[in-house]
This record gives structure tokens, C-alpha cells and sequence, in this order.
């Protein structure tokens, strides 16, 4: 089980976050949906090992959240919606400084490889700083997979994206998923229906659906994702 989650919470003061949820995730691509608010990003922070959960437990590849936070963080790969960048470093530059913290072997072979995987290649000797929203999602999601981690949260991996470049990143998250369990959280359907495979929907703090997308569409009379998610969430 790559993912598993039993029971997990997270309580701002009074204000309850996320109440209780519990699923798992096995290789294949994992539409992670929810309004803005519903507990989607608190979700991520808690699996990644960036905040600490209130109750329950989840575990990575095995190891526990909490008391294997670094195995956790060896098996995982995170693009957070804020996507920060040392934006006064060289895009190789950036990788290679990600690269040595994993402490990876062959590190040049390993950055040509996901530059050629992200569509980096004409930007690759620009500054960070001087690449445009879409070119930087992709060194986002370039340093994200770049120590190839089984497992892979993606927080709006497509924004600022435009139409030629998305074609290109949902193939890349396709074929990541072919292998690697893949957590993707958008507001955009059409993203969803592209590229995954089960979806999990949360509002409110708490899963209100939970199924494969052919399953979602059958047990609602196949309407539309849009108009499930709209129903489970209103």
C-alpha cells in the first residue's frame, strides 16, 4: 500500500481542518478535489511530514508519517501550491542543489533526464527569476520527481499552464502514474478526467466520495464530474 490513512484530523484552535478521513492509494493517478477550504492542502501538509497531524495515523510506502518522517520524505516526491523557488539560481543550478541534498549518484545524468521529462530543455540555462508561471511549475515539479520517489503529491501542478504546455504535463503525470502513486489536487475537471484514475472528493473536512471516475459516473446517474462535484459540494 503506498499510501494509507486511518482516522486523520487536524484541528486549527476550534476550527476543524480535516474530521477523521481515512483511504489508501495504490500506484495510478488519485484526483484529490474538494472547494477552496475543504482540507485538500492541510491533507498533503500532514502526508508530506510538513505539519503534524492532530489524531490519526498515515503512513508513506510503509513508514509512518510522524515517528519515520525522513524515510517518508525519501519516498516522496511534493509540489505544494506555492511552488518556492530559489529564483536567483540557474534552473540546472537549482536542480543540482536539490540533487545533492537527496545525495543522488549520478546527479548530471538524473537532471538531464527529468529536464528532458519536464520540458525544460530551452529554458534550462535561464535564471529561475526570469521564467515565465508555466516554466517554473515545471522546474517545481522537475525537483519533485527528481530523486524518483514512489510516491508524488502534486498541489495544482497546472497552474499558469497554457493550452500546448498542459497536453504535455498530463501525459508526463499519465506516464508517472503508470509506476508511482500520484496524488493530484486541481479545481479543473477536465484535468481530472485526463489524467486519473480514482478520485477522491472532500468537503468540509470530511470524504464525500470516494471511487474510480468510471464508478463516480455510474453511481450518479453519468453526469458529469463537474456536476457531481457540485452536488457533493453545495
Amino acid at each position: 500500500m503506498s499510501i494509507w490513512v486511518e482516522g486523520l484530523t487536524k484541528h486549527y484552535g476550534t476550527q476543524k481542518a480535516v474530521n477523521g478521513i481515512s483511504f489508501t492509494a495504490m500506484p495510478g493517478v488519485l484526483g484529490f478535489l474538494g472547494p477552496n477550504g475543504a482540507g485538500k492542502s492541510t491533507t498533503m501538509k500532514m502526508l508530506t511530514g510538513f505539519i503534524p497531524q492532530t489524531a490519526g495515523k498515515a503512513s508513506i510506502c510503509g513508514f509512518d508519517t510522524v515517528t519515520q518522517t525522513l524515510d517518508v520524505r525519501r519516498h516522496i516526491g511534493y509540489l505544494p501550491e506555492s511552488n518556492p523557488l530559489y529564483t536567483d539560481m540557474y534552473v540546472k543550478e537549482a536542480l543540482g542543489f536539490v540533487a545533492g541534498i537527496h545525495q543522488l549518484h549520478n546527479p548530471a545524468q538524473r537532471i538531464a533526464e527529468v529536464i528532458a521529462q519536464t520540458g525544460l530543455q530551452p529554458e534550462q540555462h535561464k535564471k529561475i527569476g526570469q521564467l515565465s508561471k508555466g516554466y517554473r511549475q515545471r522546474v517545481g515539479l522537475a525537483q519533485a520527481i527528481l530523486h524518483d520517489p514512489q510516491v508524488l503529491i502534486l498541489d495544482e501542478p497546472t497552474s499558469g499552464l497554457d493550452p500546448n504546455q498542459l497536453v504535455g504535463i498530463r501525459q508526463l503525470i499519465r506516464n508517472l502514474g503508470a509506476t508511482k502513486t500520484v496524488i493530484l489536487s486541481t479545481h479543473i475537471m477536465q484535468e481530472v478526467e485526463a489524467t486519473c484514475s480514482q478520485v477522491i472528493i472532500i468537503n468540509k473536512g470530511n470524504i464525500v466520495a470516494n471511487d474510480s471516475l468510471q464508478g463516480l459516473k455510474e453511481n450518479h446517474s453519468g453526469k458529469s464530474l463537474e456536476e457531481i462535484f457540485i452536488n457533493l459540494t453545495n
